[in-house]
């Protein structure tokens, strides 16, 4: 209750809905020595409890909020569950993906499931499609070097630190001293009152540019406490099939190539009937295409701006591609999750955390910025970061042996999972963790495949 205290506080939210909601569960949930438990309940939470005051303040009606922390761990690792037509889904993870021992001694990560970094990083190393192989290049490699090249070619390697070389860094000096998001005002707007409706976001429609599982993660928890969410892709750009399924859960999907002016064009339309505008994206690179936080602000007064990064909007890696995997082997968790279990090699955390944890992150920001509209008024800008994340699951302490915990299973976990139909077959995955006591949050438009709806806004669908 003192994370979510200390979240809620944070963010300038006055602190009496903490008093509607209840917190159950202990540490340790999942294999792990950091609190990821505690980071994936506060998180979900706090979200939750957003949801709550903005029904509040919509129609006078309180609710209380529940959200048990083995339901929400699990929550975190749902890309994991997901079943289609009781198949699992295809593997996340590239082939010569994972971590390599450079010449120096030092380690490194390589992030290779996507094709452009994929064959960028081959192209880099000079070598084949082979783990093999790929180790034999990074034999005459040092790690830093590596990580600077990779970084100056576009690609996303990163070096393995310790948390003491992480904090000695540049970026992570830079990151120690900024809260877990940031919320910030960025133009001026009249106060935008939401009319009743029958769920805490109905009505609200969200731009979502995102991919991989942090910002979809934002845009899926949004649908699910009622708004109107149309993620926005292209054909051109890669995903993976399975994170598309599990986030695409309660939104529309559509596809723009915004190198082509006409589909700037529509997403200029789309924008000014929109409340919110979430991107996930390398910093600048919405900007370039004429979509950034002032840009959109100018365009739509009253807009909120919703913006993630890898390693945070300043410091020297700000533009920095980057990708949960890699932020939590450069920032310190995989040296400290191995140290925790006596391995001289690196030891992921057992989820996703920094993504999951950053995209409710981002619905938080989002529900308190379009609360703050309703009393100030204002266009507003949402910034959450990955290492940030990171740097606040830090703060949440150590689980003394909790890399004991066992390991869920999928059927561990039959009791926590839902079956909905969807445009890939019939879907079962975990449910929200996060109840409302009036709204409870459900996703009412089926995961579909890319691009399968039309560039424009629609009713909601029925409940």
């Amino acid at each position: 209750m003192d994370a979510l205290a200390a979240l809620w506080r944070g963010a300038g939210v006055a602190g009496a809905a903490l008093d509607r909601v209840n917190l159950t569960g202990a540490e340790p949930v999942l294999p792990s020595s950091f609190a990821v438990g505690t980071a994936a309940q506060t998180s979900i939470a706090a979200a939750s409890l957003a949801a709550a005051e903005l029904w509040r303040m919509r129609t006078g009606n309180a609710q209380s909020a529940a959200v048990d922390m083995r339901h929400a761990a699990v929550e975190f690792r749902s890309e994991r569950y997901l079943r289609v037509d009781g198949k699992p889904a295809r593997d996340l993870w590239d082939a010569i993906a994972g971590t390599y021992r450079c010449g120096d001694g030092r380690w490194v990560r390589l992030h290779t499931n996507l094709p452009h970094h994929r064959d960028g990083t081959l192209k880099l190393l000079k070598c084949t499609h082979d783990r093999a192989a790929v180790q034999a290049a990074l034999d005459h490699w040092e790690a830093i070097q590596l990580e600077t090249a990779a970084a100056e070619a576009g690609l996303v390697i990163t070096a393995m630190r310790s948390f003491a070389e992480w904090d000695a860094h540049p970026q992570g000096e830079t990151l120690a001293h900024l809260p877990v998001l940031t919320i910030e005002k960025i133009g001026e707007a009249p106060v935008e009152r939401l009319p009743a409706a029958d769920r805490p976001l109905g009505g609200v429609r969200v731009l979502d540019l995102t991919r991989i599982i942090a910002g979809p993660v934002c845009g899926r928890t949004l649908a699910a406490h009622g708004a109107d969410v149309l993620l926005v892709t292209a054909s051109h750009l890669p995903s993976l099939e399975v994170l598309v399924i599990d986030s695409g859960r309660g939104k529309l999907s559509t596809a723009l190539d915004l190198r082509q002016a006409t589909a700037r064009n529509t997403l200029a339309s789309l924008l000014r009937q929109a409340q919110v505008f979430v991107q996930g994206y390398r910093p600048g690179a919405i900007a370039g295409w004429g979509f950034g936080p002032e840009q959109a602000a100018r365009m739509r007064p009253g807009i909120v701006y919703v913006s993630l990064s890898a390693y945070g909007h300043v410091g020297p890696w700000s533009e920095r591609r980057g990708f949960d995997s890699l932020a939590q082997t450069a920032t310190g968790f995989n040296h400290a999750e191995a140290e925790a279990a006596g391995s001289d090699e690196p030891k992921p955390l057992p989820a996703q955390i920094l993504d999951h944890a950053s995209g409710y992150l981002m619905a938080f920001g989002t529900m308190v910025a379009l609360a703050r509209r309703m009393t100030e008024g204002g266009s507003w800008h949402v910034r959450v970061a990955l290492a940030q994340t990171g740097h606040w699951l830090r703060g949440l302490g150590r689980i003394e042996g909790g890399l004991d915990c066992a390991d869920p299973r999928s059927a561990d976990v039959a009791d926590l999972m839902e079956e909905l139909p969807s445009g890939f077959g019939s879907l079962r995955s975990v449910r929200h963790a996060g109840i409302l006591s009036a709204t409870p949050a459900r996703w009412t438009r089926p995961s579909v495949p890319l691009g399968t709806h039309a560039p424009r806004w629609e009713s909601a669908a029925a409940a």
